[in-house]
């Protein structure tokens, strides 16, 4: 069932959000050559707890860490182990917090030091001819659960689907491939990787549908709602 908040409800659901955004500045700021990515959760689980949050993501389902590191090829879900960043990969860092019952989920994938060009183009670009938009795995509703319906695929017919509503709470989360759009999931039962070994890129943000229009709840530091979402002449 697809559940509509109200403006209250909304307004808890931007206190997730806003620890959310300033967890994954502080992340953005960590990210370097040399970082192992246990150390970029550990922070992360410290950030959110001492914003008087807890991690969405430590203990779902079973998952073992505060946040889901997904560099190079890995497209989601990445468990956080001992590597250490290089110079020229990339790193998704998808990140949950719950604050008063209310979640917050986004996601940014960062260059490491300086990448080439095509790292640089995959990152800026949801959408373009020669990248796979990956299938398999789709944005939710989000509240006081962290996936709640509807799904939200990043593909479809533009005019279909759910029309949205006051009330709504979706996170989008595009997921992009360099290369073919399949992916496979490796033995641990979590990190999703691309079929064919080519990079991948992430980003989510949870956005609530409020009287005024949509709003990103999950901003990060010194971001503003024009840098994500479309003018009202690109919703027509």
């Amino acid at each position: 069932m697809i559940t509509r908040k109200s403006p209250e409800e909304i307004d808890r659901m931007r206190r997730a959000g806003r620890l959310v955004g300033h967890t994954l500045s502080t992340l953005v700021e960590a990210v370097r050559p040399g970082i192992t990515l246990l150390e970029l959760d550990t922070q992360a689980e410290r950030v959110i707890r001492d914003g008087g949050g807890i991690p969405s993501f430590l203990g779902y389902h079973g998952f073992p860490a505060t946040l889901c590191l997904s560099p190079n090829d890995w497209i989601v879900h990445g468990i956080p182990n001992g590597y250490v960043l290089k110079e020229g990969d990339i790193l998704s860092i998808d990140c949950g917090a719950i604050v008063d019952g209310w979640h917050g989920d986004a996601a940014v994938t960062v260059p490491v030091g300086q990448v080439d060009e095509g790292a640089r183009r995959l990152i800026e670009t949801t959408a373009a001819p020669g990248y796979g938009v990956v299938r398999e795995y789709v944005g939710h509703g989000i509240g006081t659960r962290m996936h709640e319906e509807p799904q939200v695929p990043n593909y479809g017919r533009p005019g279909r689907g759910l029309r949205l509503e006051v009330g709504h709470a979706l996170a989008i989360e595009p997921m992009v491939n360099e290369g073919s759009p399949s992916s496979r999931v490796l033995d641990d039962g979590w990190t999703v990787v691309t079929s064919d070994g080519s990079r991948s890129a992430h980003f989510e943000h949870s956005v609530a549908i409020t009287p005024q229009g949509p709003e990103v709840l999950t901003l990060l530091d010194g971001a503003r709602q024009e840098d994500w979402l479309p003018t009202a002449a690109q919703r027509r």
